[in-house]
């Protein structure tokens, strides 16, 4: 997937005019692409629509207008990108009582042995990102990415696979499938 430069990032100036569109472009892009699987996890997979508007909201948070310091944003996002045989997620861990946050995550150690993407009865093991887990609680965040063999990757070009995200923690056990539309948008992340 083509990296993210500086002229992909609007100026604040021409960004608020348009901030309402790209927001609801992104919502209906993530409908097909965000997930919950059981009760405490979501997941979105991540594109260059998707990243791009994420720099473009930090670029307006933080209001950066500096050229180096929006690359450096650019840089850490571009780094969650996917390449041409993977495919890019992020996950939270979403938990709504204050008081079991530290629970939830404790129980939830070993989580990045235990993520999978079933595409036709292949089982894609999920790479986390390192430096997210202690052995005490994960991060409420996760970054991880599906690397994809050739198999995997023509079944999920092709209509009508079947594919889900499975988590088989033995403290945490869950499975969504994924419809239709989410394996095309999927598949159109790795042309």
């Amino acid at each position: 997937m083509k990296k993210l430069i500086l002229s992909d990032i609007l100026p604040a100036r021409l960004y608020e005019p348009v901030r309402d569109e790209m927001r609801r472009a992104v919502v209906a892009l993530k409908k097909h692409r965000r997930f919950s699987v059981g009760e405490h996890v979501t997941i979105v997979f991540e594109n260059r629509a998707t990243m791009i508007f994420q720099v473009q909201e930090m670029v307006r948070a933080e209001q950066l207008v500096e050229p180096a310091k929006i690359q450096a944003e650019l840089d850490v996002y571009n780094e969650l990108l996917p390449s041409h045989d993977e495919l890019s997620v992020t996950l939270f861990v979403e938990i709504t009582d204050p008081a079991k946050v530290r629970e939830v995550l404790h129980t939830l150690v070993g989580l990045d042995a235990h993520v999978a993407l079933a595409i036709a009865g292949e089982r894609v093991p999920a790479r986390f990102e390192e430096g997210r887990s202690e052995e005490e609680r994960i991060a409420s965040v996760q970054y991880l990415r599906f690397t994809l063999g050739d198999k995997a990757r023509a079944a999920l070009r092709t209509p009508g696979t079947p594919v889900a995200v499975v988590i088989d923690h033995p403290r945490y056990a869950a499975r969504v499938d994924l419809d239709e539309e989410a394996r095309a948008s999927l598949a159109a992340d790795l042309d």
